[in-house]
Order: C-alpha cells, then sequence, then structure tokens
C-alpha cells in the first residue's frame, strides 16, 4: 500500500475533533451501502422475472424455430427436413400451421389464432405441462379437439366439463367465392384442455391437429414453421448455423431469445433505465461525502501544511482525499453488497416479498448475475471517485507550514 492510501486510511478511520464530521461520515457511507443494495436487488429482480418469463416462453417456443423469409407458409423439402432431422444436435421435428381465425362457443364470441400442430409438438414445446384444466388431446377417435388458451377459454366461456360443447371456427377462404357462397368456411371442434403460459398466448392461441388446421386454412401439405428441440448438450449456435446452411437464403431460423426479441429487449431497457434513474440516488449520496471530505481537508490542514513541508508533493496531497473517497466507497459498496446477498438469499429461500394472487409464482422471481454487481460496482466506484474530487483540490492548494525565524 503507498504512503498516500495509508494516509488516506488513517484519516478515514481516526476520530475526528467535531463530531459532525464522524456523523456525515457514517451517513454517506449508510447512503451509499443503501444505494448499492436498491440497485443490486432491483436488478435481480429484473433478471428474476426474464429468467420466469423465458422459462414460461419455452413452454410454447421451441429451442430453434424456422420460418420462411417470404411469405407465411412453405411446403417443406423432404430431403432437407431428413438432413435437419439427421443432425447430431437435433432431438425432434415439429410442423407446426397457424393463422387468424374466428371463434364461436354458444353465444360467445372472439378472434384469435389457431394453431395445427403434429404429434411431436408437445415434446418440443413442453405445452403439455402448462395445461390447468382438462388434458391435452387433440383428437379422440374421429373427434377434433382443441386446446384453448386461458384467455381465450375466459373469453369464450367455455366449459370443459360439458361433452356436447362445440367450438366453431371460421377462417377465409382462400379462394374466391361468388356472391351467393359463404366466404367463411366453418369446422367444428371439442373443448378438452385449457393451458396458462403468458398472456399473449394465453389470450390467442387454440391448439388443433395439423391435419384439422390444414383442411380448415386449405393448405394442404403446408406449414407456417418447423419447430425444433436440440439435445440438451447441443451446442445452439452451431445448431442453428447447420439448419441455416441446409435451408440456404429462403428460410430464418431463430433460437429461443429471437423468438421474443422485442418484448425481452424491452425488458432489458425497462432494467437499464431503472439501473440509470437509481445511480441518480447515489449522486445525491455524493453530496454528503463532498461535505465530508470537505470538513476532514479543513480539520486536516495543518498536517496538510506540515506534509509538505516534509516533502509531499501536490500531487500525493491530492491523492490522499482521492483515496480517502473510493475507501469510503468501498467500504459503502462492500456494506450494499452484503445487504443485498443477505436480502437475496431470503427472497430465493423464504420468499418475503410475495406477489398478489393470481399471477403465476408466489414471490418475486429474483436471480444474481456478476455482469450487474460488476456494473453497480463501477458506477459506485467512479460516482465516490468523482465526488472526491473537490475536497482533494482543495486540500493540493493548502500552502506549504513556513517556519517563523
Amino acid at each position: 500500500m503507498n504512503l498516500s492510501l495509508k494516509i488516506a486510511r488513517r484519516y478515514l478511520f481516526a476520530k475526528k475533533s467535531t463530531n459532525a464530521i464522524n456523523i456525515i461520515t457514517g451517513i454517506s457511507v449508510v447512503g451509499i451501502a443503501i444505494g448499492t443494495a436498491a440497485l443490486v436487488l432491483v436488478l435481480s429482480v429484473f433478471n428474476g422475472f426474464e429468467d420466469l418469463i423465458i422459462g414460461l416462453f419455452s413452454k410454447f417456443n421451441p429451442d430453434v424455430k424456422v420460418t420462411a423469409t417470404v411469405g407465411k407458409t412453405f411446403e417443406p423439402d423432404s430431403v432437407k427436413l431428413a438432413q435437419i432431422k439427421a443432425l447430431p444436435s437435433v432431438l425432434l421435428v415439429s410442423e407446426t400451421l397457424e393463422e387468424v381465425a374466428f371463434f364461436e362457443y354458444g353465444q360467445s364470441q372472439d378472434f384469435g389464432i389457431v394453431k395445427g400442430v403434429d404429434d411431436n409438438y408437445h415434446k418440443v414445446s413442453g405445452i403439455d405441462s402448462a395445461i390447468f384444466e382438462g388434458q391435452y388431446r387433440l383428437t379422440s377417435g374421429e373427434r377434433n379437439l382443441a386446446v384453448l388458451g386461458g384467455g381465450v377459454r375466459s373469453k369464450l366461456q367455455v366449459d370443459l366439463d360439458d361433452p356436447f360443447g362445440l367450438l366453431s371456427i371460421y377462417m377465409a377462404k382462400r379462394e374466391k367465392t361468388s356472391g351467393l357462397e359463404q366466404p367463411f368456411k366453418k369446422r367444428i371442434a371439442y373443448p378438452a384442455g385449457s393451458f396458462k403460459i403468458q398472456q399473449d398466448f394465453d389470450n390467442q392461441y387454440v391448439l388443433v391437429s395439423l391435419e384439422f388446421a390444414r383442411d380448415l386454412i386449405g393448405a394442404y401439405g403446408q406449414v407456417s414453421a418447423l419447430e425444433i428441440k436440440l439435445k440438451p448438450d447441443a451446442d445452439q449456435k452451431q445448431a442453428i448455423g447447420a439448419i441455416r446452411a441446409i435451408l440456404g437464403e429462403e428460410f430464418q431460423a431463430k433460437d429461443r431469445y429471437q423468438q421474443d426479441e422485442a418484448f425481452l429487449k424491452l425488458m432489458n431497457i425497462e432494467k437499464w433505465m431503472s439501473f440509470a434513474l437509481l445511480s441518480l440516488t447515489l449522486v445525491l449520496v455524493a453530496f454528503n461525502m463532498i461535505g465530508s471530505l470537505w470538513m476532514i481537508v479543513l480539520e486536516k490542514k495543518a498536517d496538510i501544511s506540515i506534509l509538505k513541508s516534509m516533502g509531499a508533493t501536490n500531487t500525493s496531497v491530492r491523492n490522499i482525499f482521492l483515496g480517502q473517497g473510493f475507501l469510503l466507497c468501498l467500504l459503502g459498496l462492500i456494506s450494499g453488497f452484503v445487504v443485498a446477498i443477505l436480502l437475496y438469499v431470503l427472497q430465493k429461500i423464504f420468499g418475503i416479498v410475495p406477489i398478489p394472487e393470481g399471477f403465476v409464482v408466489d414471490a418475486y422471481p429474483i436471480s444474481m448475475r456478476l455482469v450487474d454487481l460488476l456494473a453497480v460496482a463501477a458506477v459506485v466506484v467512479a460516482i465516490g471517485v468523482v465526488a472526491s474530487v473537490p475536497a482533494a483540490h482543495r486540500a493540493s492548494k493548502i500552502p506549504t507550514l513556513v517556519r517563523e525565524e
């Protein structure tokens, strides 16, 4: 440890002649600790919600989703499809087809999205684990069944216990119709279950079999997407690169994040905006630091003059008070980290801050990440060092002690 930092440590922890200096210094440390803990916890809560939402999305979205670059549907090439299935990183491939439709159940009507899925879909997405009423079944003998999002079920007032309740699904015909011909195609399905994942999915989607959707839409042999599940040990980037190489530029392959990129980017923007706003509170705390260090400079004027008469330069004197500001920030930073980690553990284990009923979890989700801790540390130290500059500059201007003859 260099001399300037040793003196800075001595000045920080030594008893001050005026008790007010101790109080202001203590308030500064406490303020930095509270600000640090708040920053860490807010970022951790945003991380928790991000992990929770990605986990929920994983019950509906696949590891990789392949769609056409141009157009809504395409006919899968059997050769290329076989090559994708043969990739060592690919576990399962599911074919899906979706389109906007009009639903009617009893006296209730609503628009939504009908999604036709094949037998592999529940293995690729894990949708069957999100069923909260009824069961995940799309056919029963010759009957066509439907699995509805919880929001769609509520809007249509669907009674899953009614074996005779019919869900009518209307789809605009692709081909031109004459004036007397119905412009909509109608098919019937029986509600079998309801899933709950995330509001956007729950309020829009109705799942049916792929054959039923193709007949309804009139897109025989076509799909909207290939939904792919990778093996647990697969390298996602490498797998997506291999899939793109097989399919060419006519198709795009998106990972789980890219499928909901806009939503997750918005969450990330909110996270760092909150971080910036809370950082401003630390700027307010910095004024206490400036006052505390300035008072210490005034108290130590004689000591500084003696140090200069012994050969200390303006730079070394300035470094003493920059070092003192750094140590003061470091003390507050470590205290804040300890408080944040303690509250993090309590929330993780006991859920001390609950969420009102009706949400998918009982307590606020939380997840601490190293990059967030580093960002908080950088901001706190930077604010502390900048707050030390006025006092350090003032100390460097104190004149050398002149001995009287």
